[in-house]
Parts: C-alpha cells; structure tokens; sequence
C-alpha cells in the first residue's frame, strides 16, 4: 500500500461508448427525467391542495413523491451531464455521496411501498377502524420510522464501502457509482462488505415484499367476499395500480440485489439497475395516482380553476 497511490477520482463508462447512442439516450433520459419530476410534482401538489387527498393514502403518497423526485435528482442530472458533456469522470467524495444517498432513498423507497401496502390493508379490510388505526400521528410515526429503519440498515454496509481503498483501476463498469462495481476495483479484500450488503439488502427487499404480500393477499380474499360486483370492482380498481408498481419495484429489484454480484454479469446488472432506478421512477406516479380517478377529478378541478383564474385578469 505504501508504493500505490490512492485514486482520486473515478470513471463511470455509462451505457456506451457510441457517441450516436450516448445523443439518443440524453434526449429519451432528458425526457423520462422531465416527466418523472413532473408526475410526481403534480401528485405533491395535487395532494396538498385538494381537500379530498387529505386522507392517509394520499399523505403516503406525497411522501413517496417527494421520495422519487429526490432519488431521480440522485442518478439522472450527473449521468445526462456526462452524456451531454462526455466528461465521465467523479471526485471520490462524489460518487461516495451518490452511493450513500442511493442505499438511503432506495431503502425508504421500498418501506413506502410496504407502508402503502399496509394502509391498503387496513382501508379494506378493517374499515371500521381505519381513522382510528391510520391517525395522522401513526402516519406520522410510520414515515419517521421509515427513515430511520433505512438508515440504520443501509448506512454499515455503505460506510464500509466507503472506507475501503481504491489504487488501481478507477473505471466503474455502470451509469452511477453502483456498489458492486465500486468494490470490483478495490485494492483490498471486500468479501466481508459484499456478505454485508447482501444481507442488508435481503432483510430490506424481501421483508417488505413479504408485508406486501401478505397485506394484498388478505386484501383479495376480503374483496372476494364483497357480494356486490361493483364493490368488488371499486376495491379491486383501488389495489390494481398499486399491485402493478409491487411487481415492477420488486421483478427487479430481487433479481438485481438479492443476490451476490457476479465478474460478468454487468452488462445484465446495469439493464436492471436502470430499469428499477429510472424506469421504474418515470411509471409511479403515474400509475399509482394519476391514473385514479379522485387524482384525476382533482387534477381536473384546478386545472378549470386555473383557466378561469386566467379568464378573469385576461
């Protein structure tokens, strides 16, 4: 260690080195992150000024949001300036920054969806105490734990990664600082850390997936019991949206992070990286919210204000 320099900088190589590839990708990225920001602005805001979306879905909703907004900040601004700019290159302070708050928001990212599941549950199944059980402090409560929980799980392993060092190659096979490309140029001995992220990441992933599908499987079983068939579509119109971001968030994220990394597999590793951590996030909002129909009614309602707003002073 003594005779190695450590590296003060990292390469992040990005998707391609296809310069035509690299013009195509910034405009379709530069368009999915406009509207990923913009689906989820609508949703905050929609939720914050109708007073129909003052409920507890909607409150965990516009945390899930503002979730998103801040993730796509996290991936999408530095990889389009690179596409942009062809300037590839990250302080190490940077690309550790973007590793931190990637373990972070993707953890609450995956407990929101828990939570939500959860708030589903109880609306459905157990509606006569639903005010009683989702109050505003228990909301309250249950997003604060989700922060926390997150950070107590994702900060060791993260930290770790952090600390080791790097005094060889400095190219990171992906379009962020992904941590198992990170820990390939290590300089040091990162089977510990790899054990730890593993298990950090299966108790987050697959403990919020079993909540998940606990909870929509107790919900189906009571929609099947309603005896009238628009009840039964109401409540399944309800859920249908939400089941189809559980199968987008976790169809990717368990066949990425459930798993040990793999020399050989990046190629398959950053299809499902950008799937989860930019598709994904483009298809949220606008499936769980915008697509329903009080969201819509709302989304309705200001707009027509608005025009008359503009009716009136024009």
């Amino acid at each position: 260690m003594k005779n190695q320099t450590l590296v003060v900088e990292f390469i992040i190589f990005g998707l391609s080195s296809n310069h035509h590839v690299n013009a195509v990708l910034f405009v379709v990225l530069s368009l999915v992150f406009f509207f990923t920001v913009v689906g989820n602005v609508a949703v905050v805001t929609l939720s914050l000024v109708d007073h129909r979306l003052q409920t507890p879905m909607y409150f965990f909703l516009r945390n899930f949001s503002l979730l998103e907004i801040c993730f796509s900040f996290v991936i999408l601004p530095r990889f389009l300036y690179s596409l942009l700019t062809e300037r590839k290159s990250i302080s190490v302070p940077g690309c550790f920054l973007q590793l931190l708050l990637f373990f972070l928001l993707g953890a609450c990212i995956f407990f929101h969806v828990g939570m939500m599941s959860f708030d589903r549950y109880v609306a459905i199944c157990r509606p006569l105490r639903y005010g009683t059980i989702m109050n505003g402090r228990v909301c309250s409560q249950l997003v604060l734990g989700c922060w926390v929980t997150s950070f107590c799980i994702m900060f060791p392993p993260a930290f770790m990664a952090v600390l080791v060092p790097f005094c060889g190659p400095n190219v990171i096979d992906h379009f962020y600082c992904d941590t198992a490309a990170l820990l390939q140029l290590a300089c040091a001995d990162t089977a510990h850390i790899e054990v730890m992220l593993l298990v950090s990441t299966s108790v987050l992933i697959l403990g919020n997936f079993i909540v998940t599908i606990v909870s929509y499987g107790c919900i189906i079983t009571t929609i099947l019991r309603i005896p009238s068939a628009s009840g039964r579509k109401k409540a399944f119109s309800t859920c249908s949206a939400h089941l189809l971001v559980v199968v987008i968030l976790y169809s990717s994220s368990i066949f990425r992070y459930v798993r040990r990394s793999q020399r050989g597999a990046e190629e398959f590793d950053k299809f499902v990286a950008f799937f989860f951590s930019v598709v994904a996030q483009l298809f949220n909002p606008y499936i769980y919210a915008l697509r329903n129909a009080q969201v819509k009614q709302a989304l309705k309602d200001v707009c027509t204000r608005a025009f008359s707003t503009c009716a009136r002073h024009a």
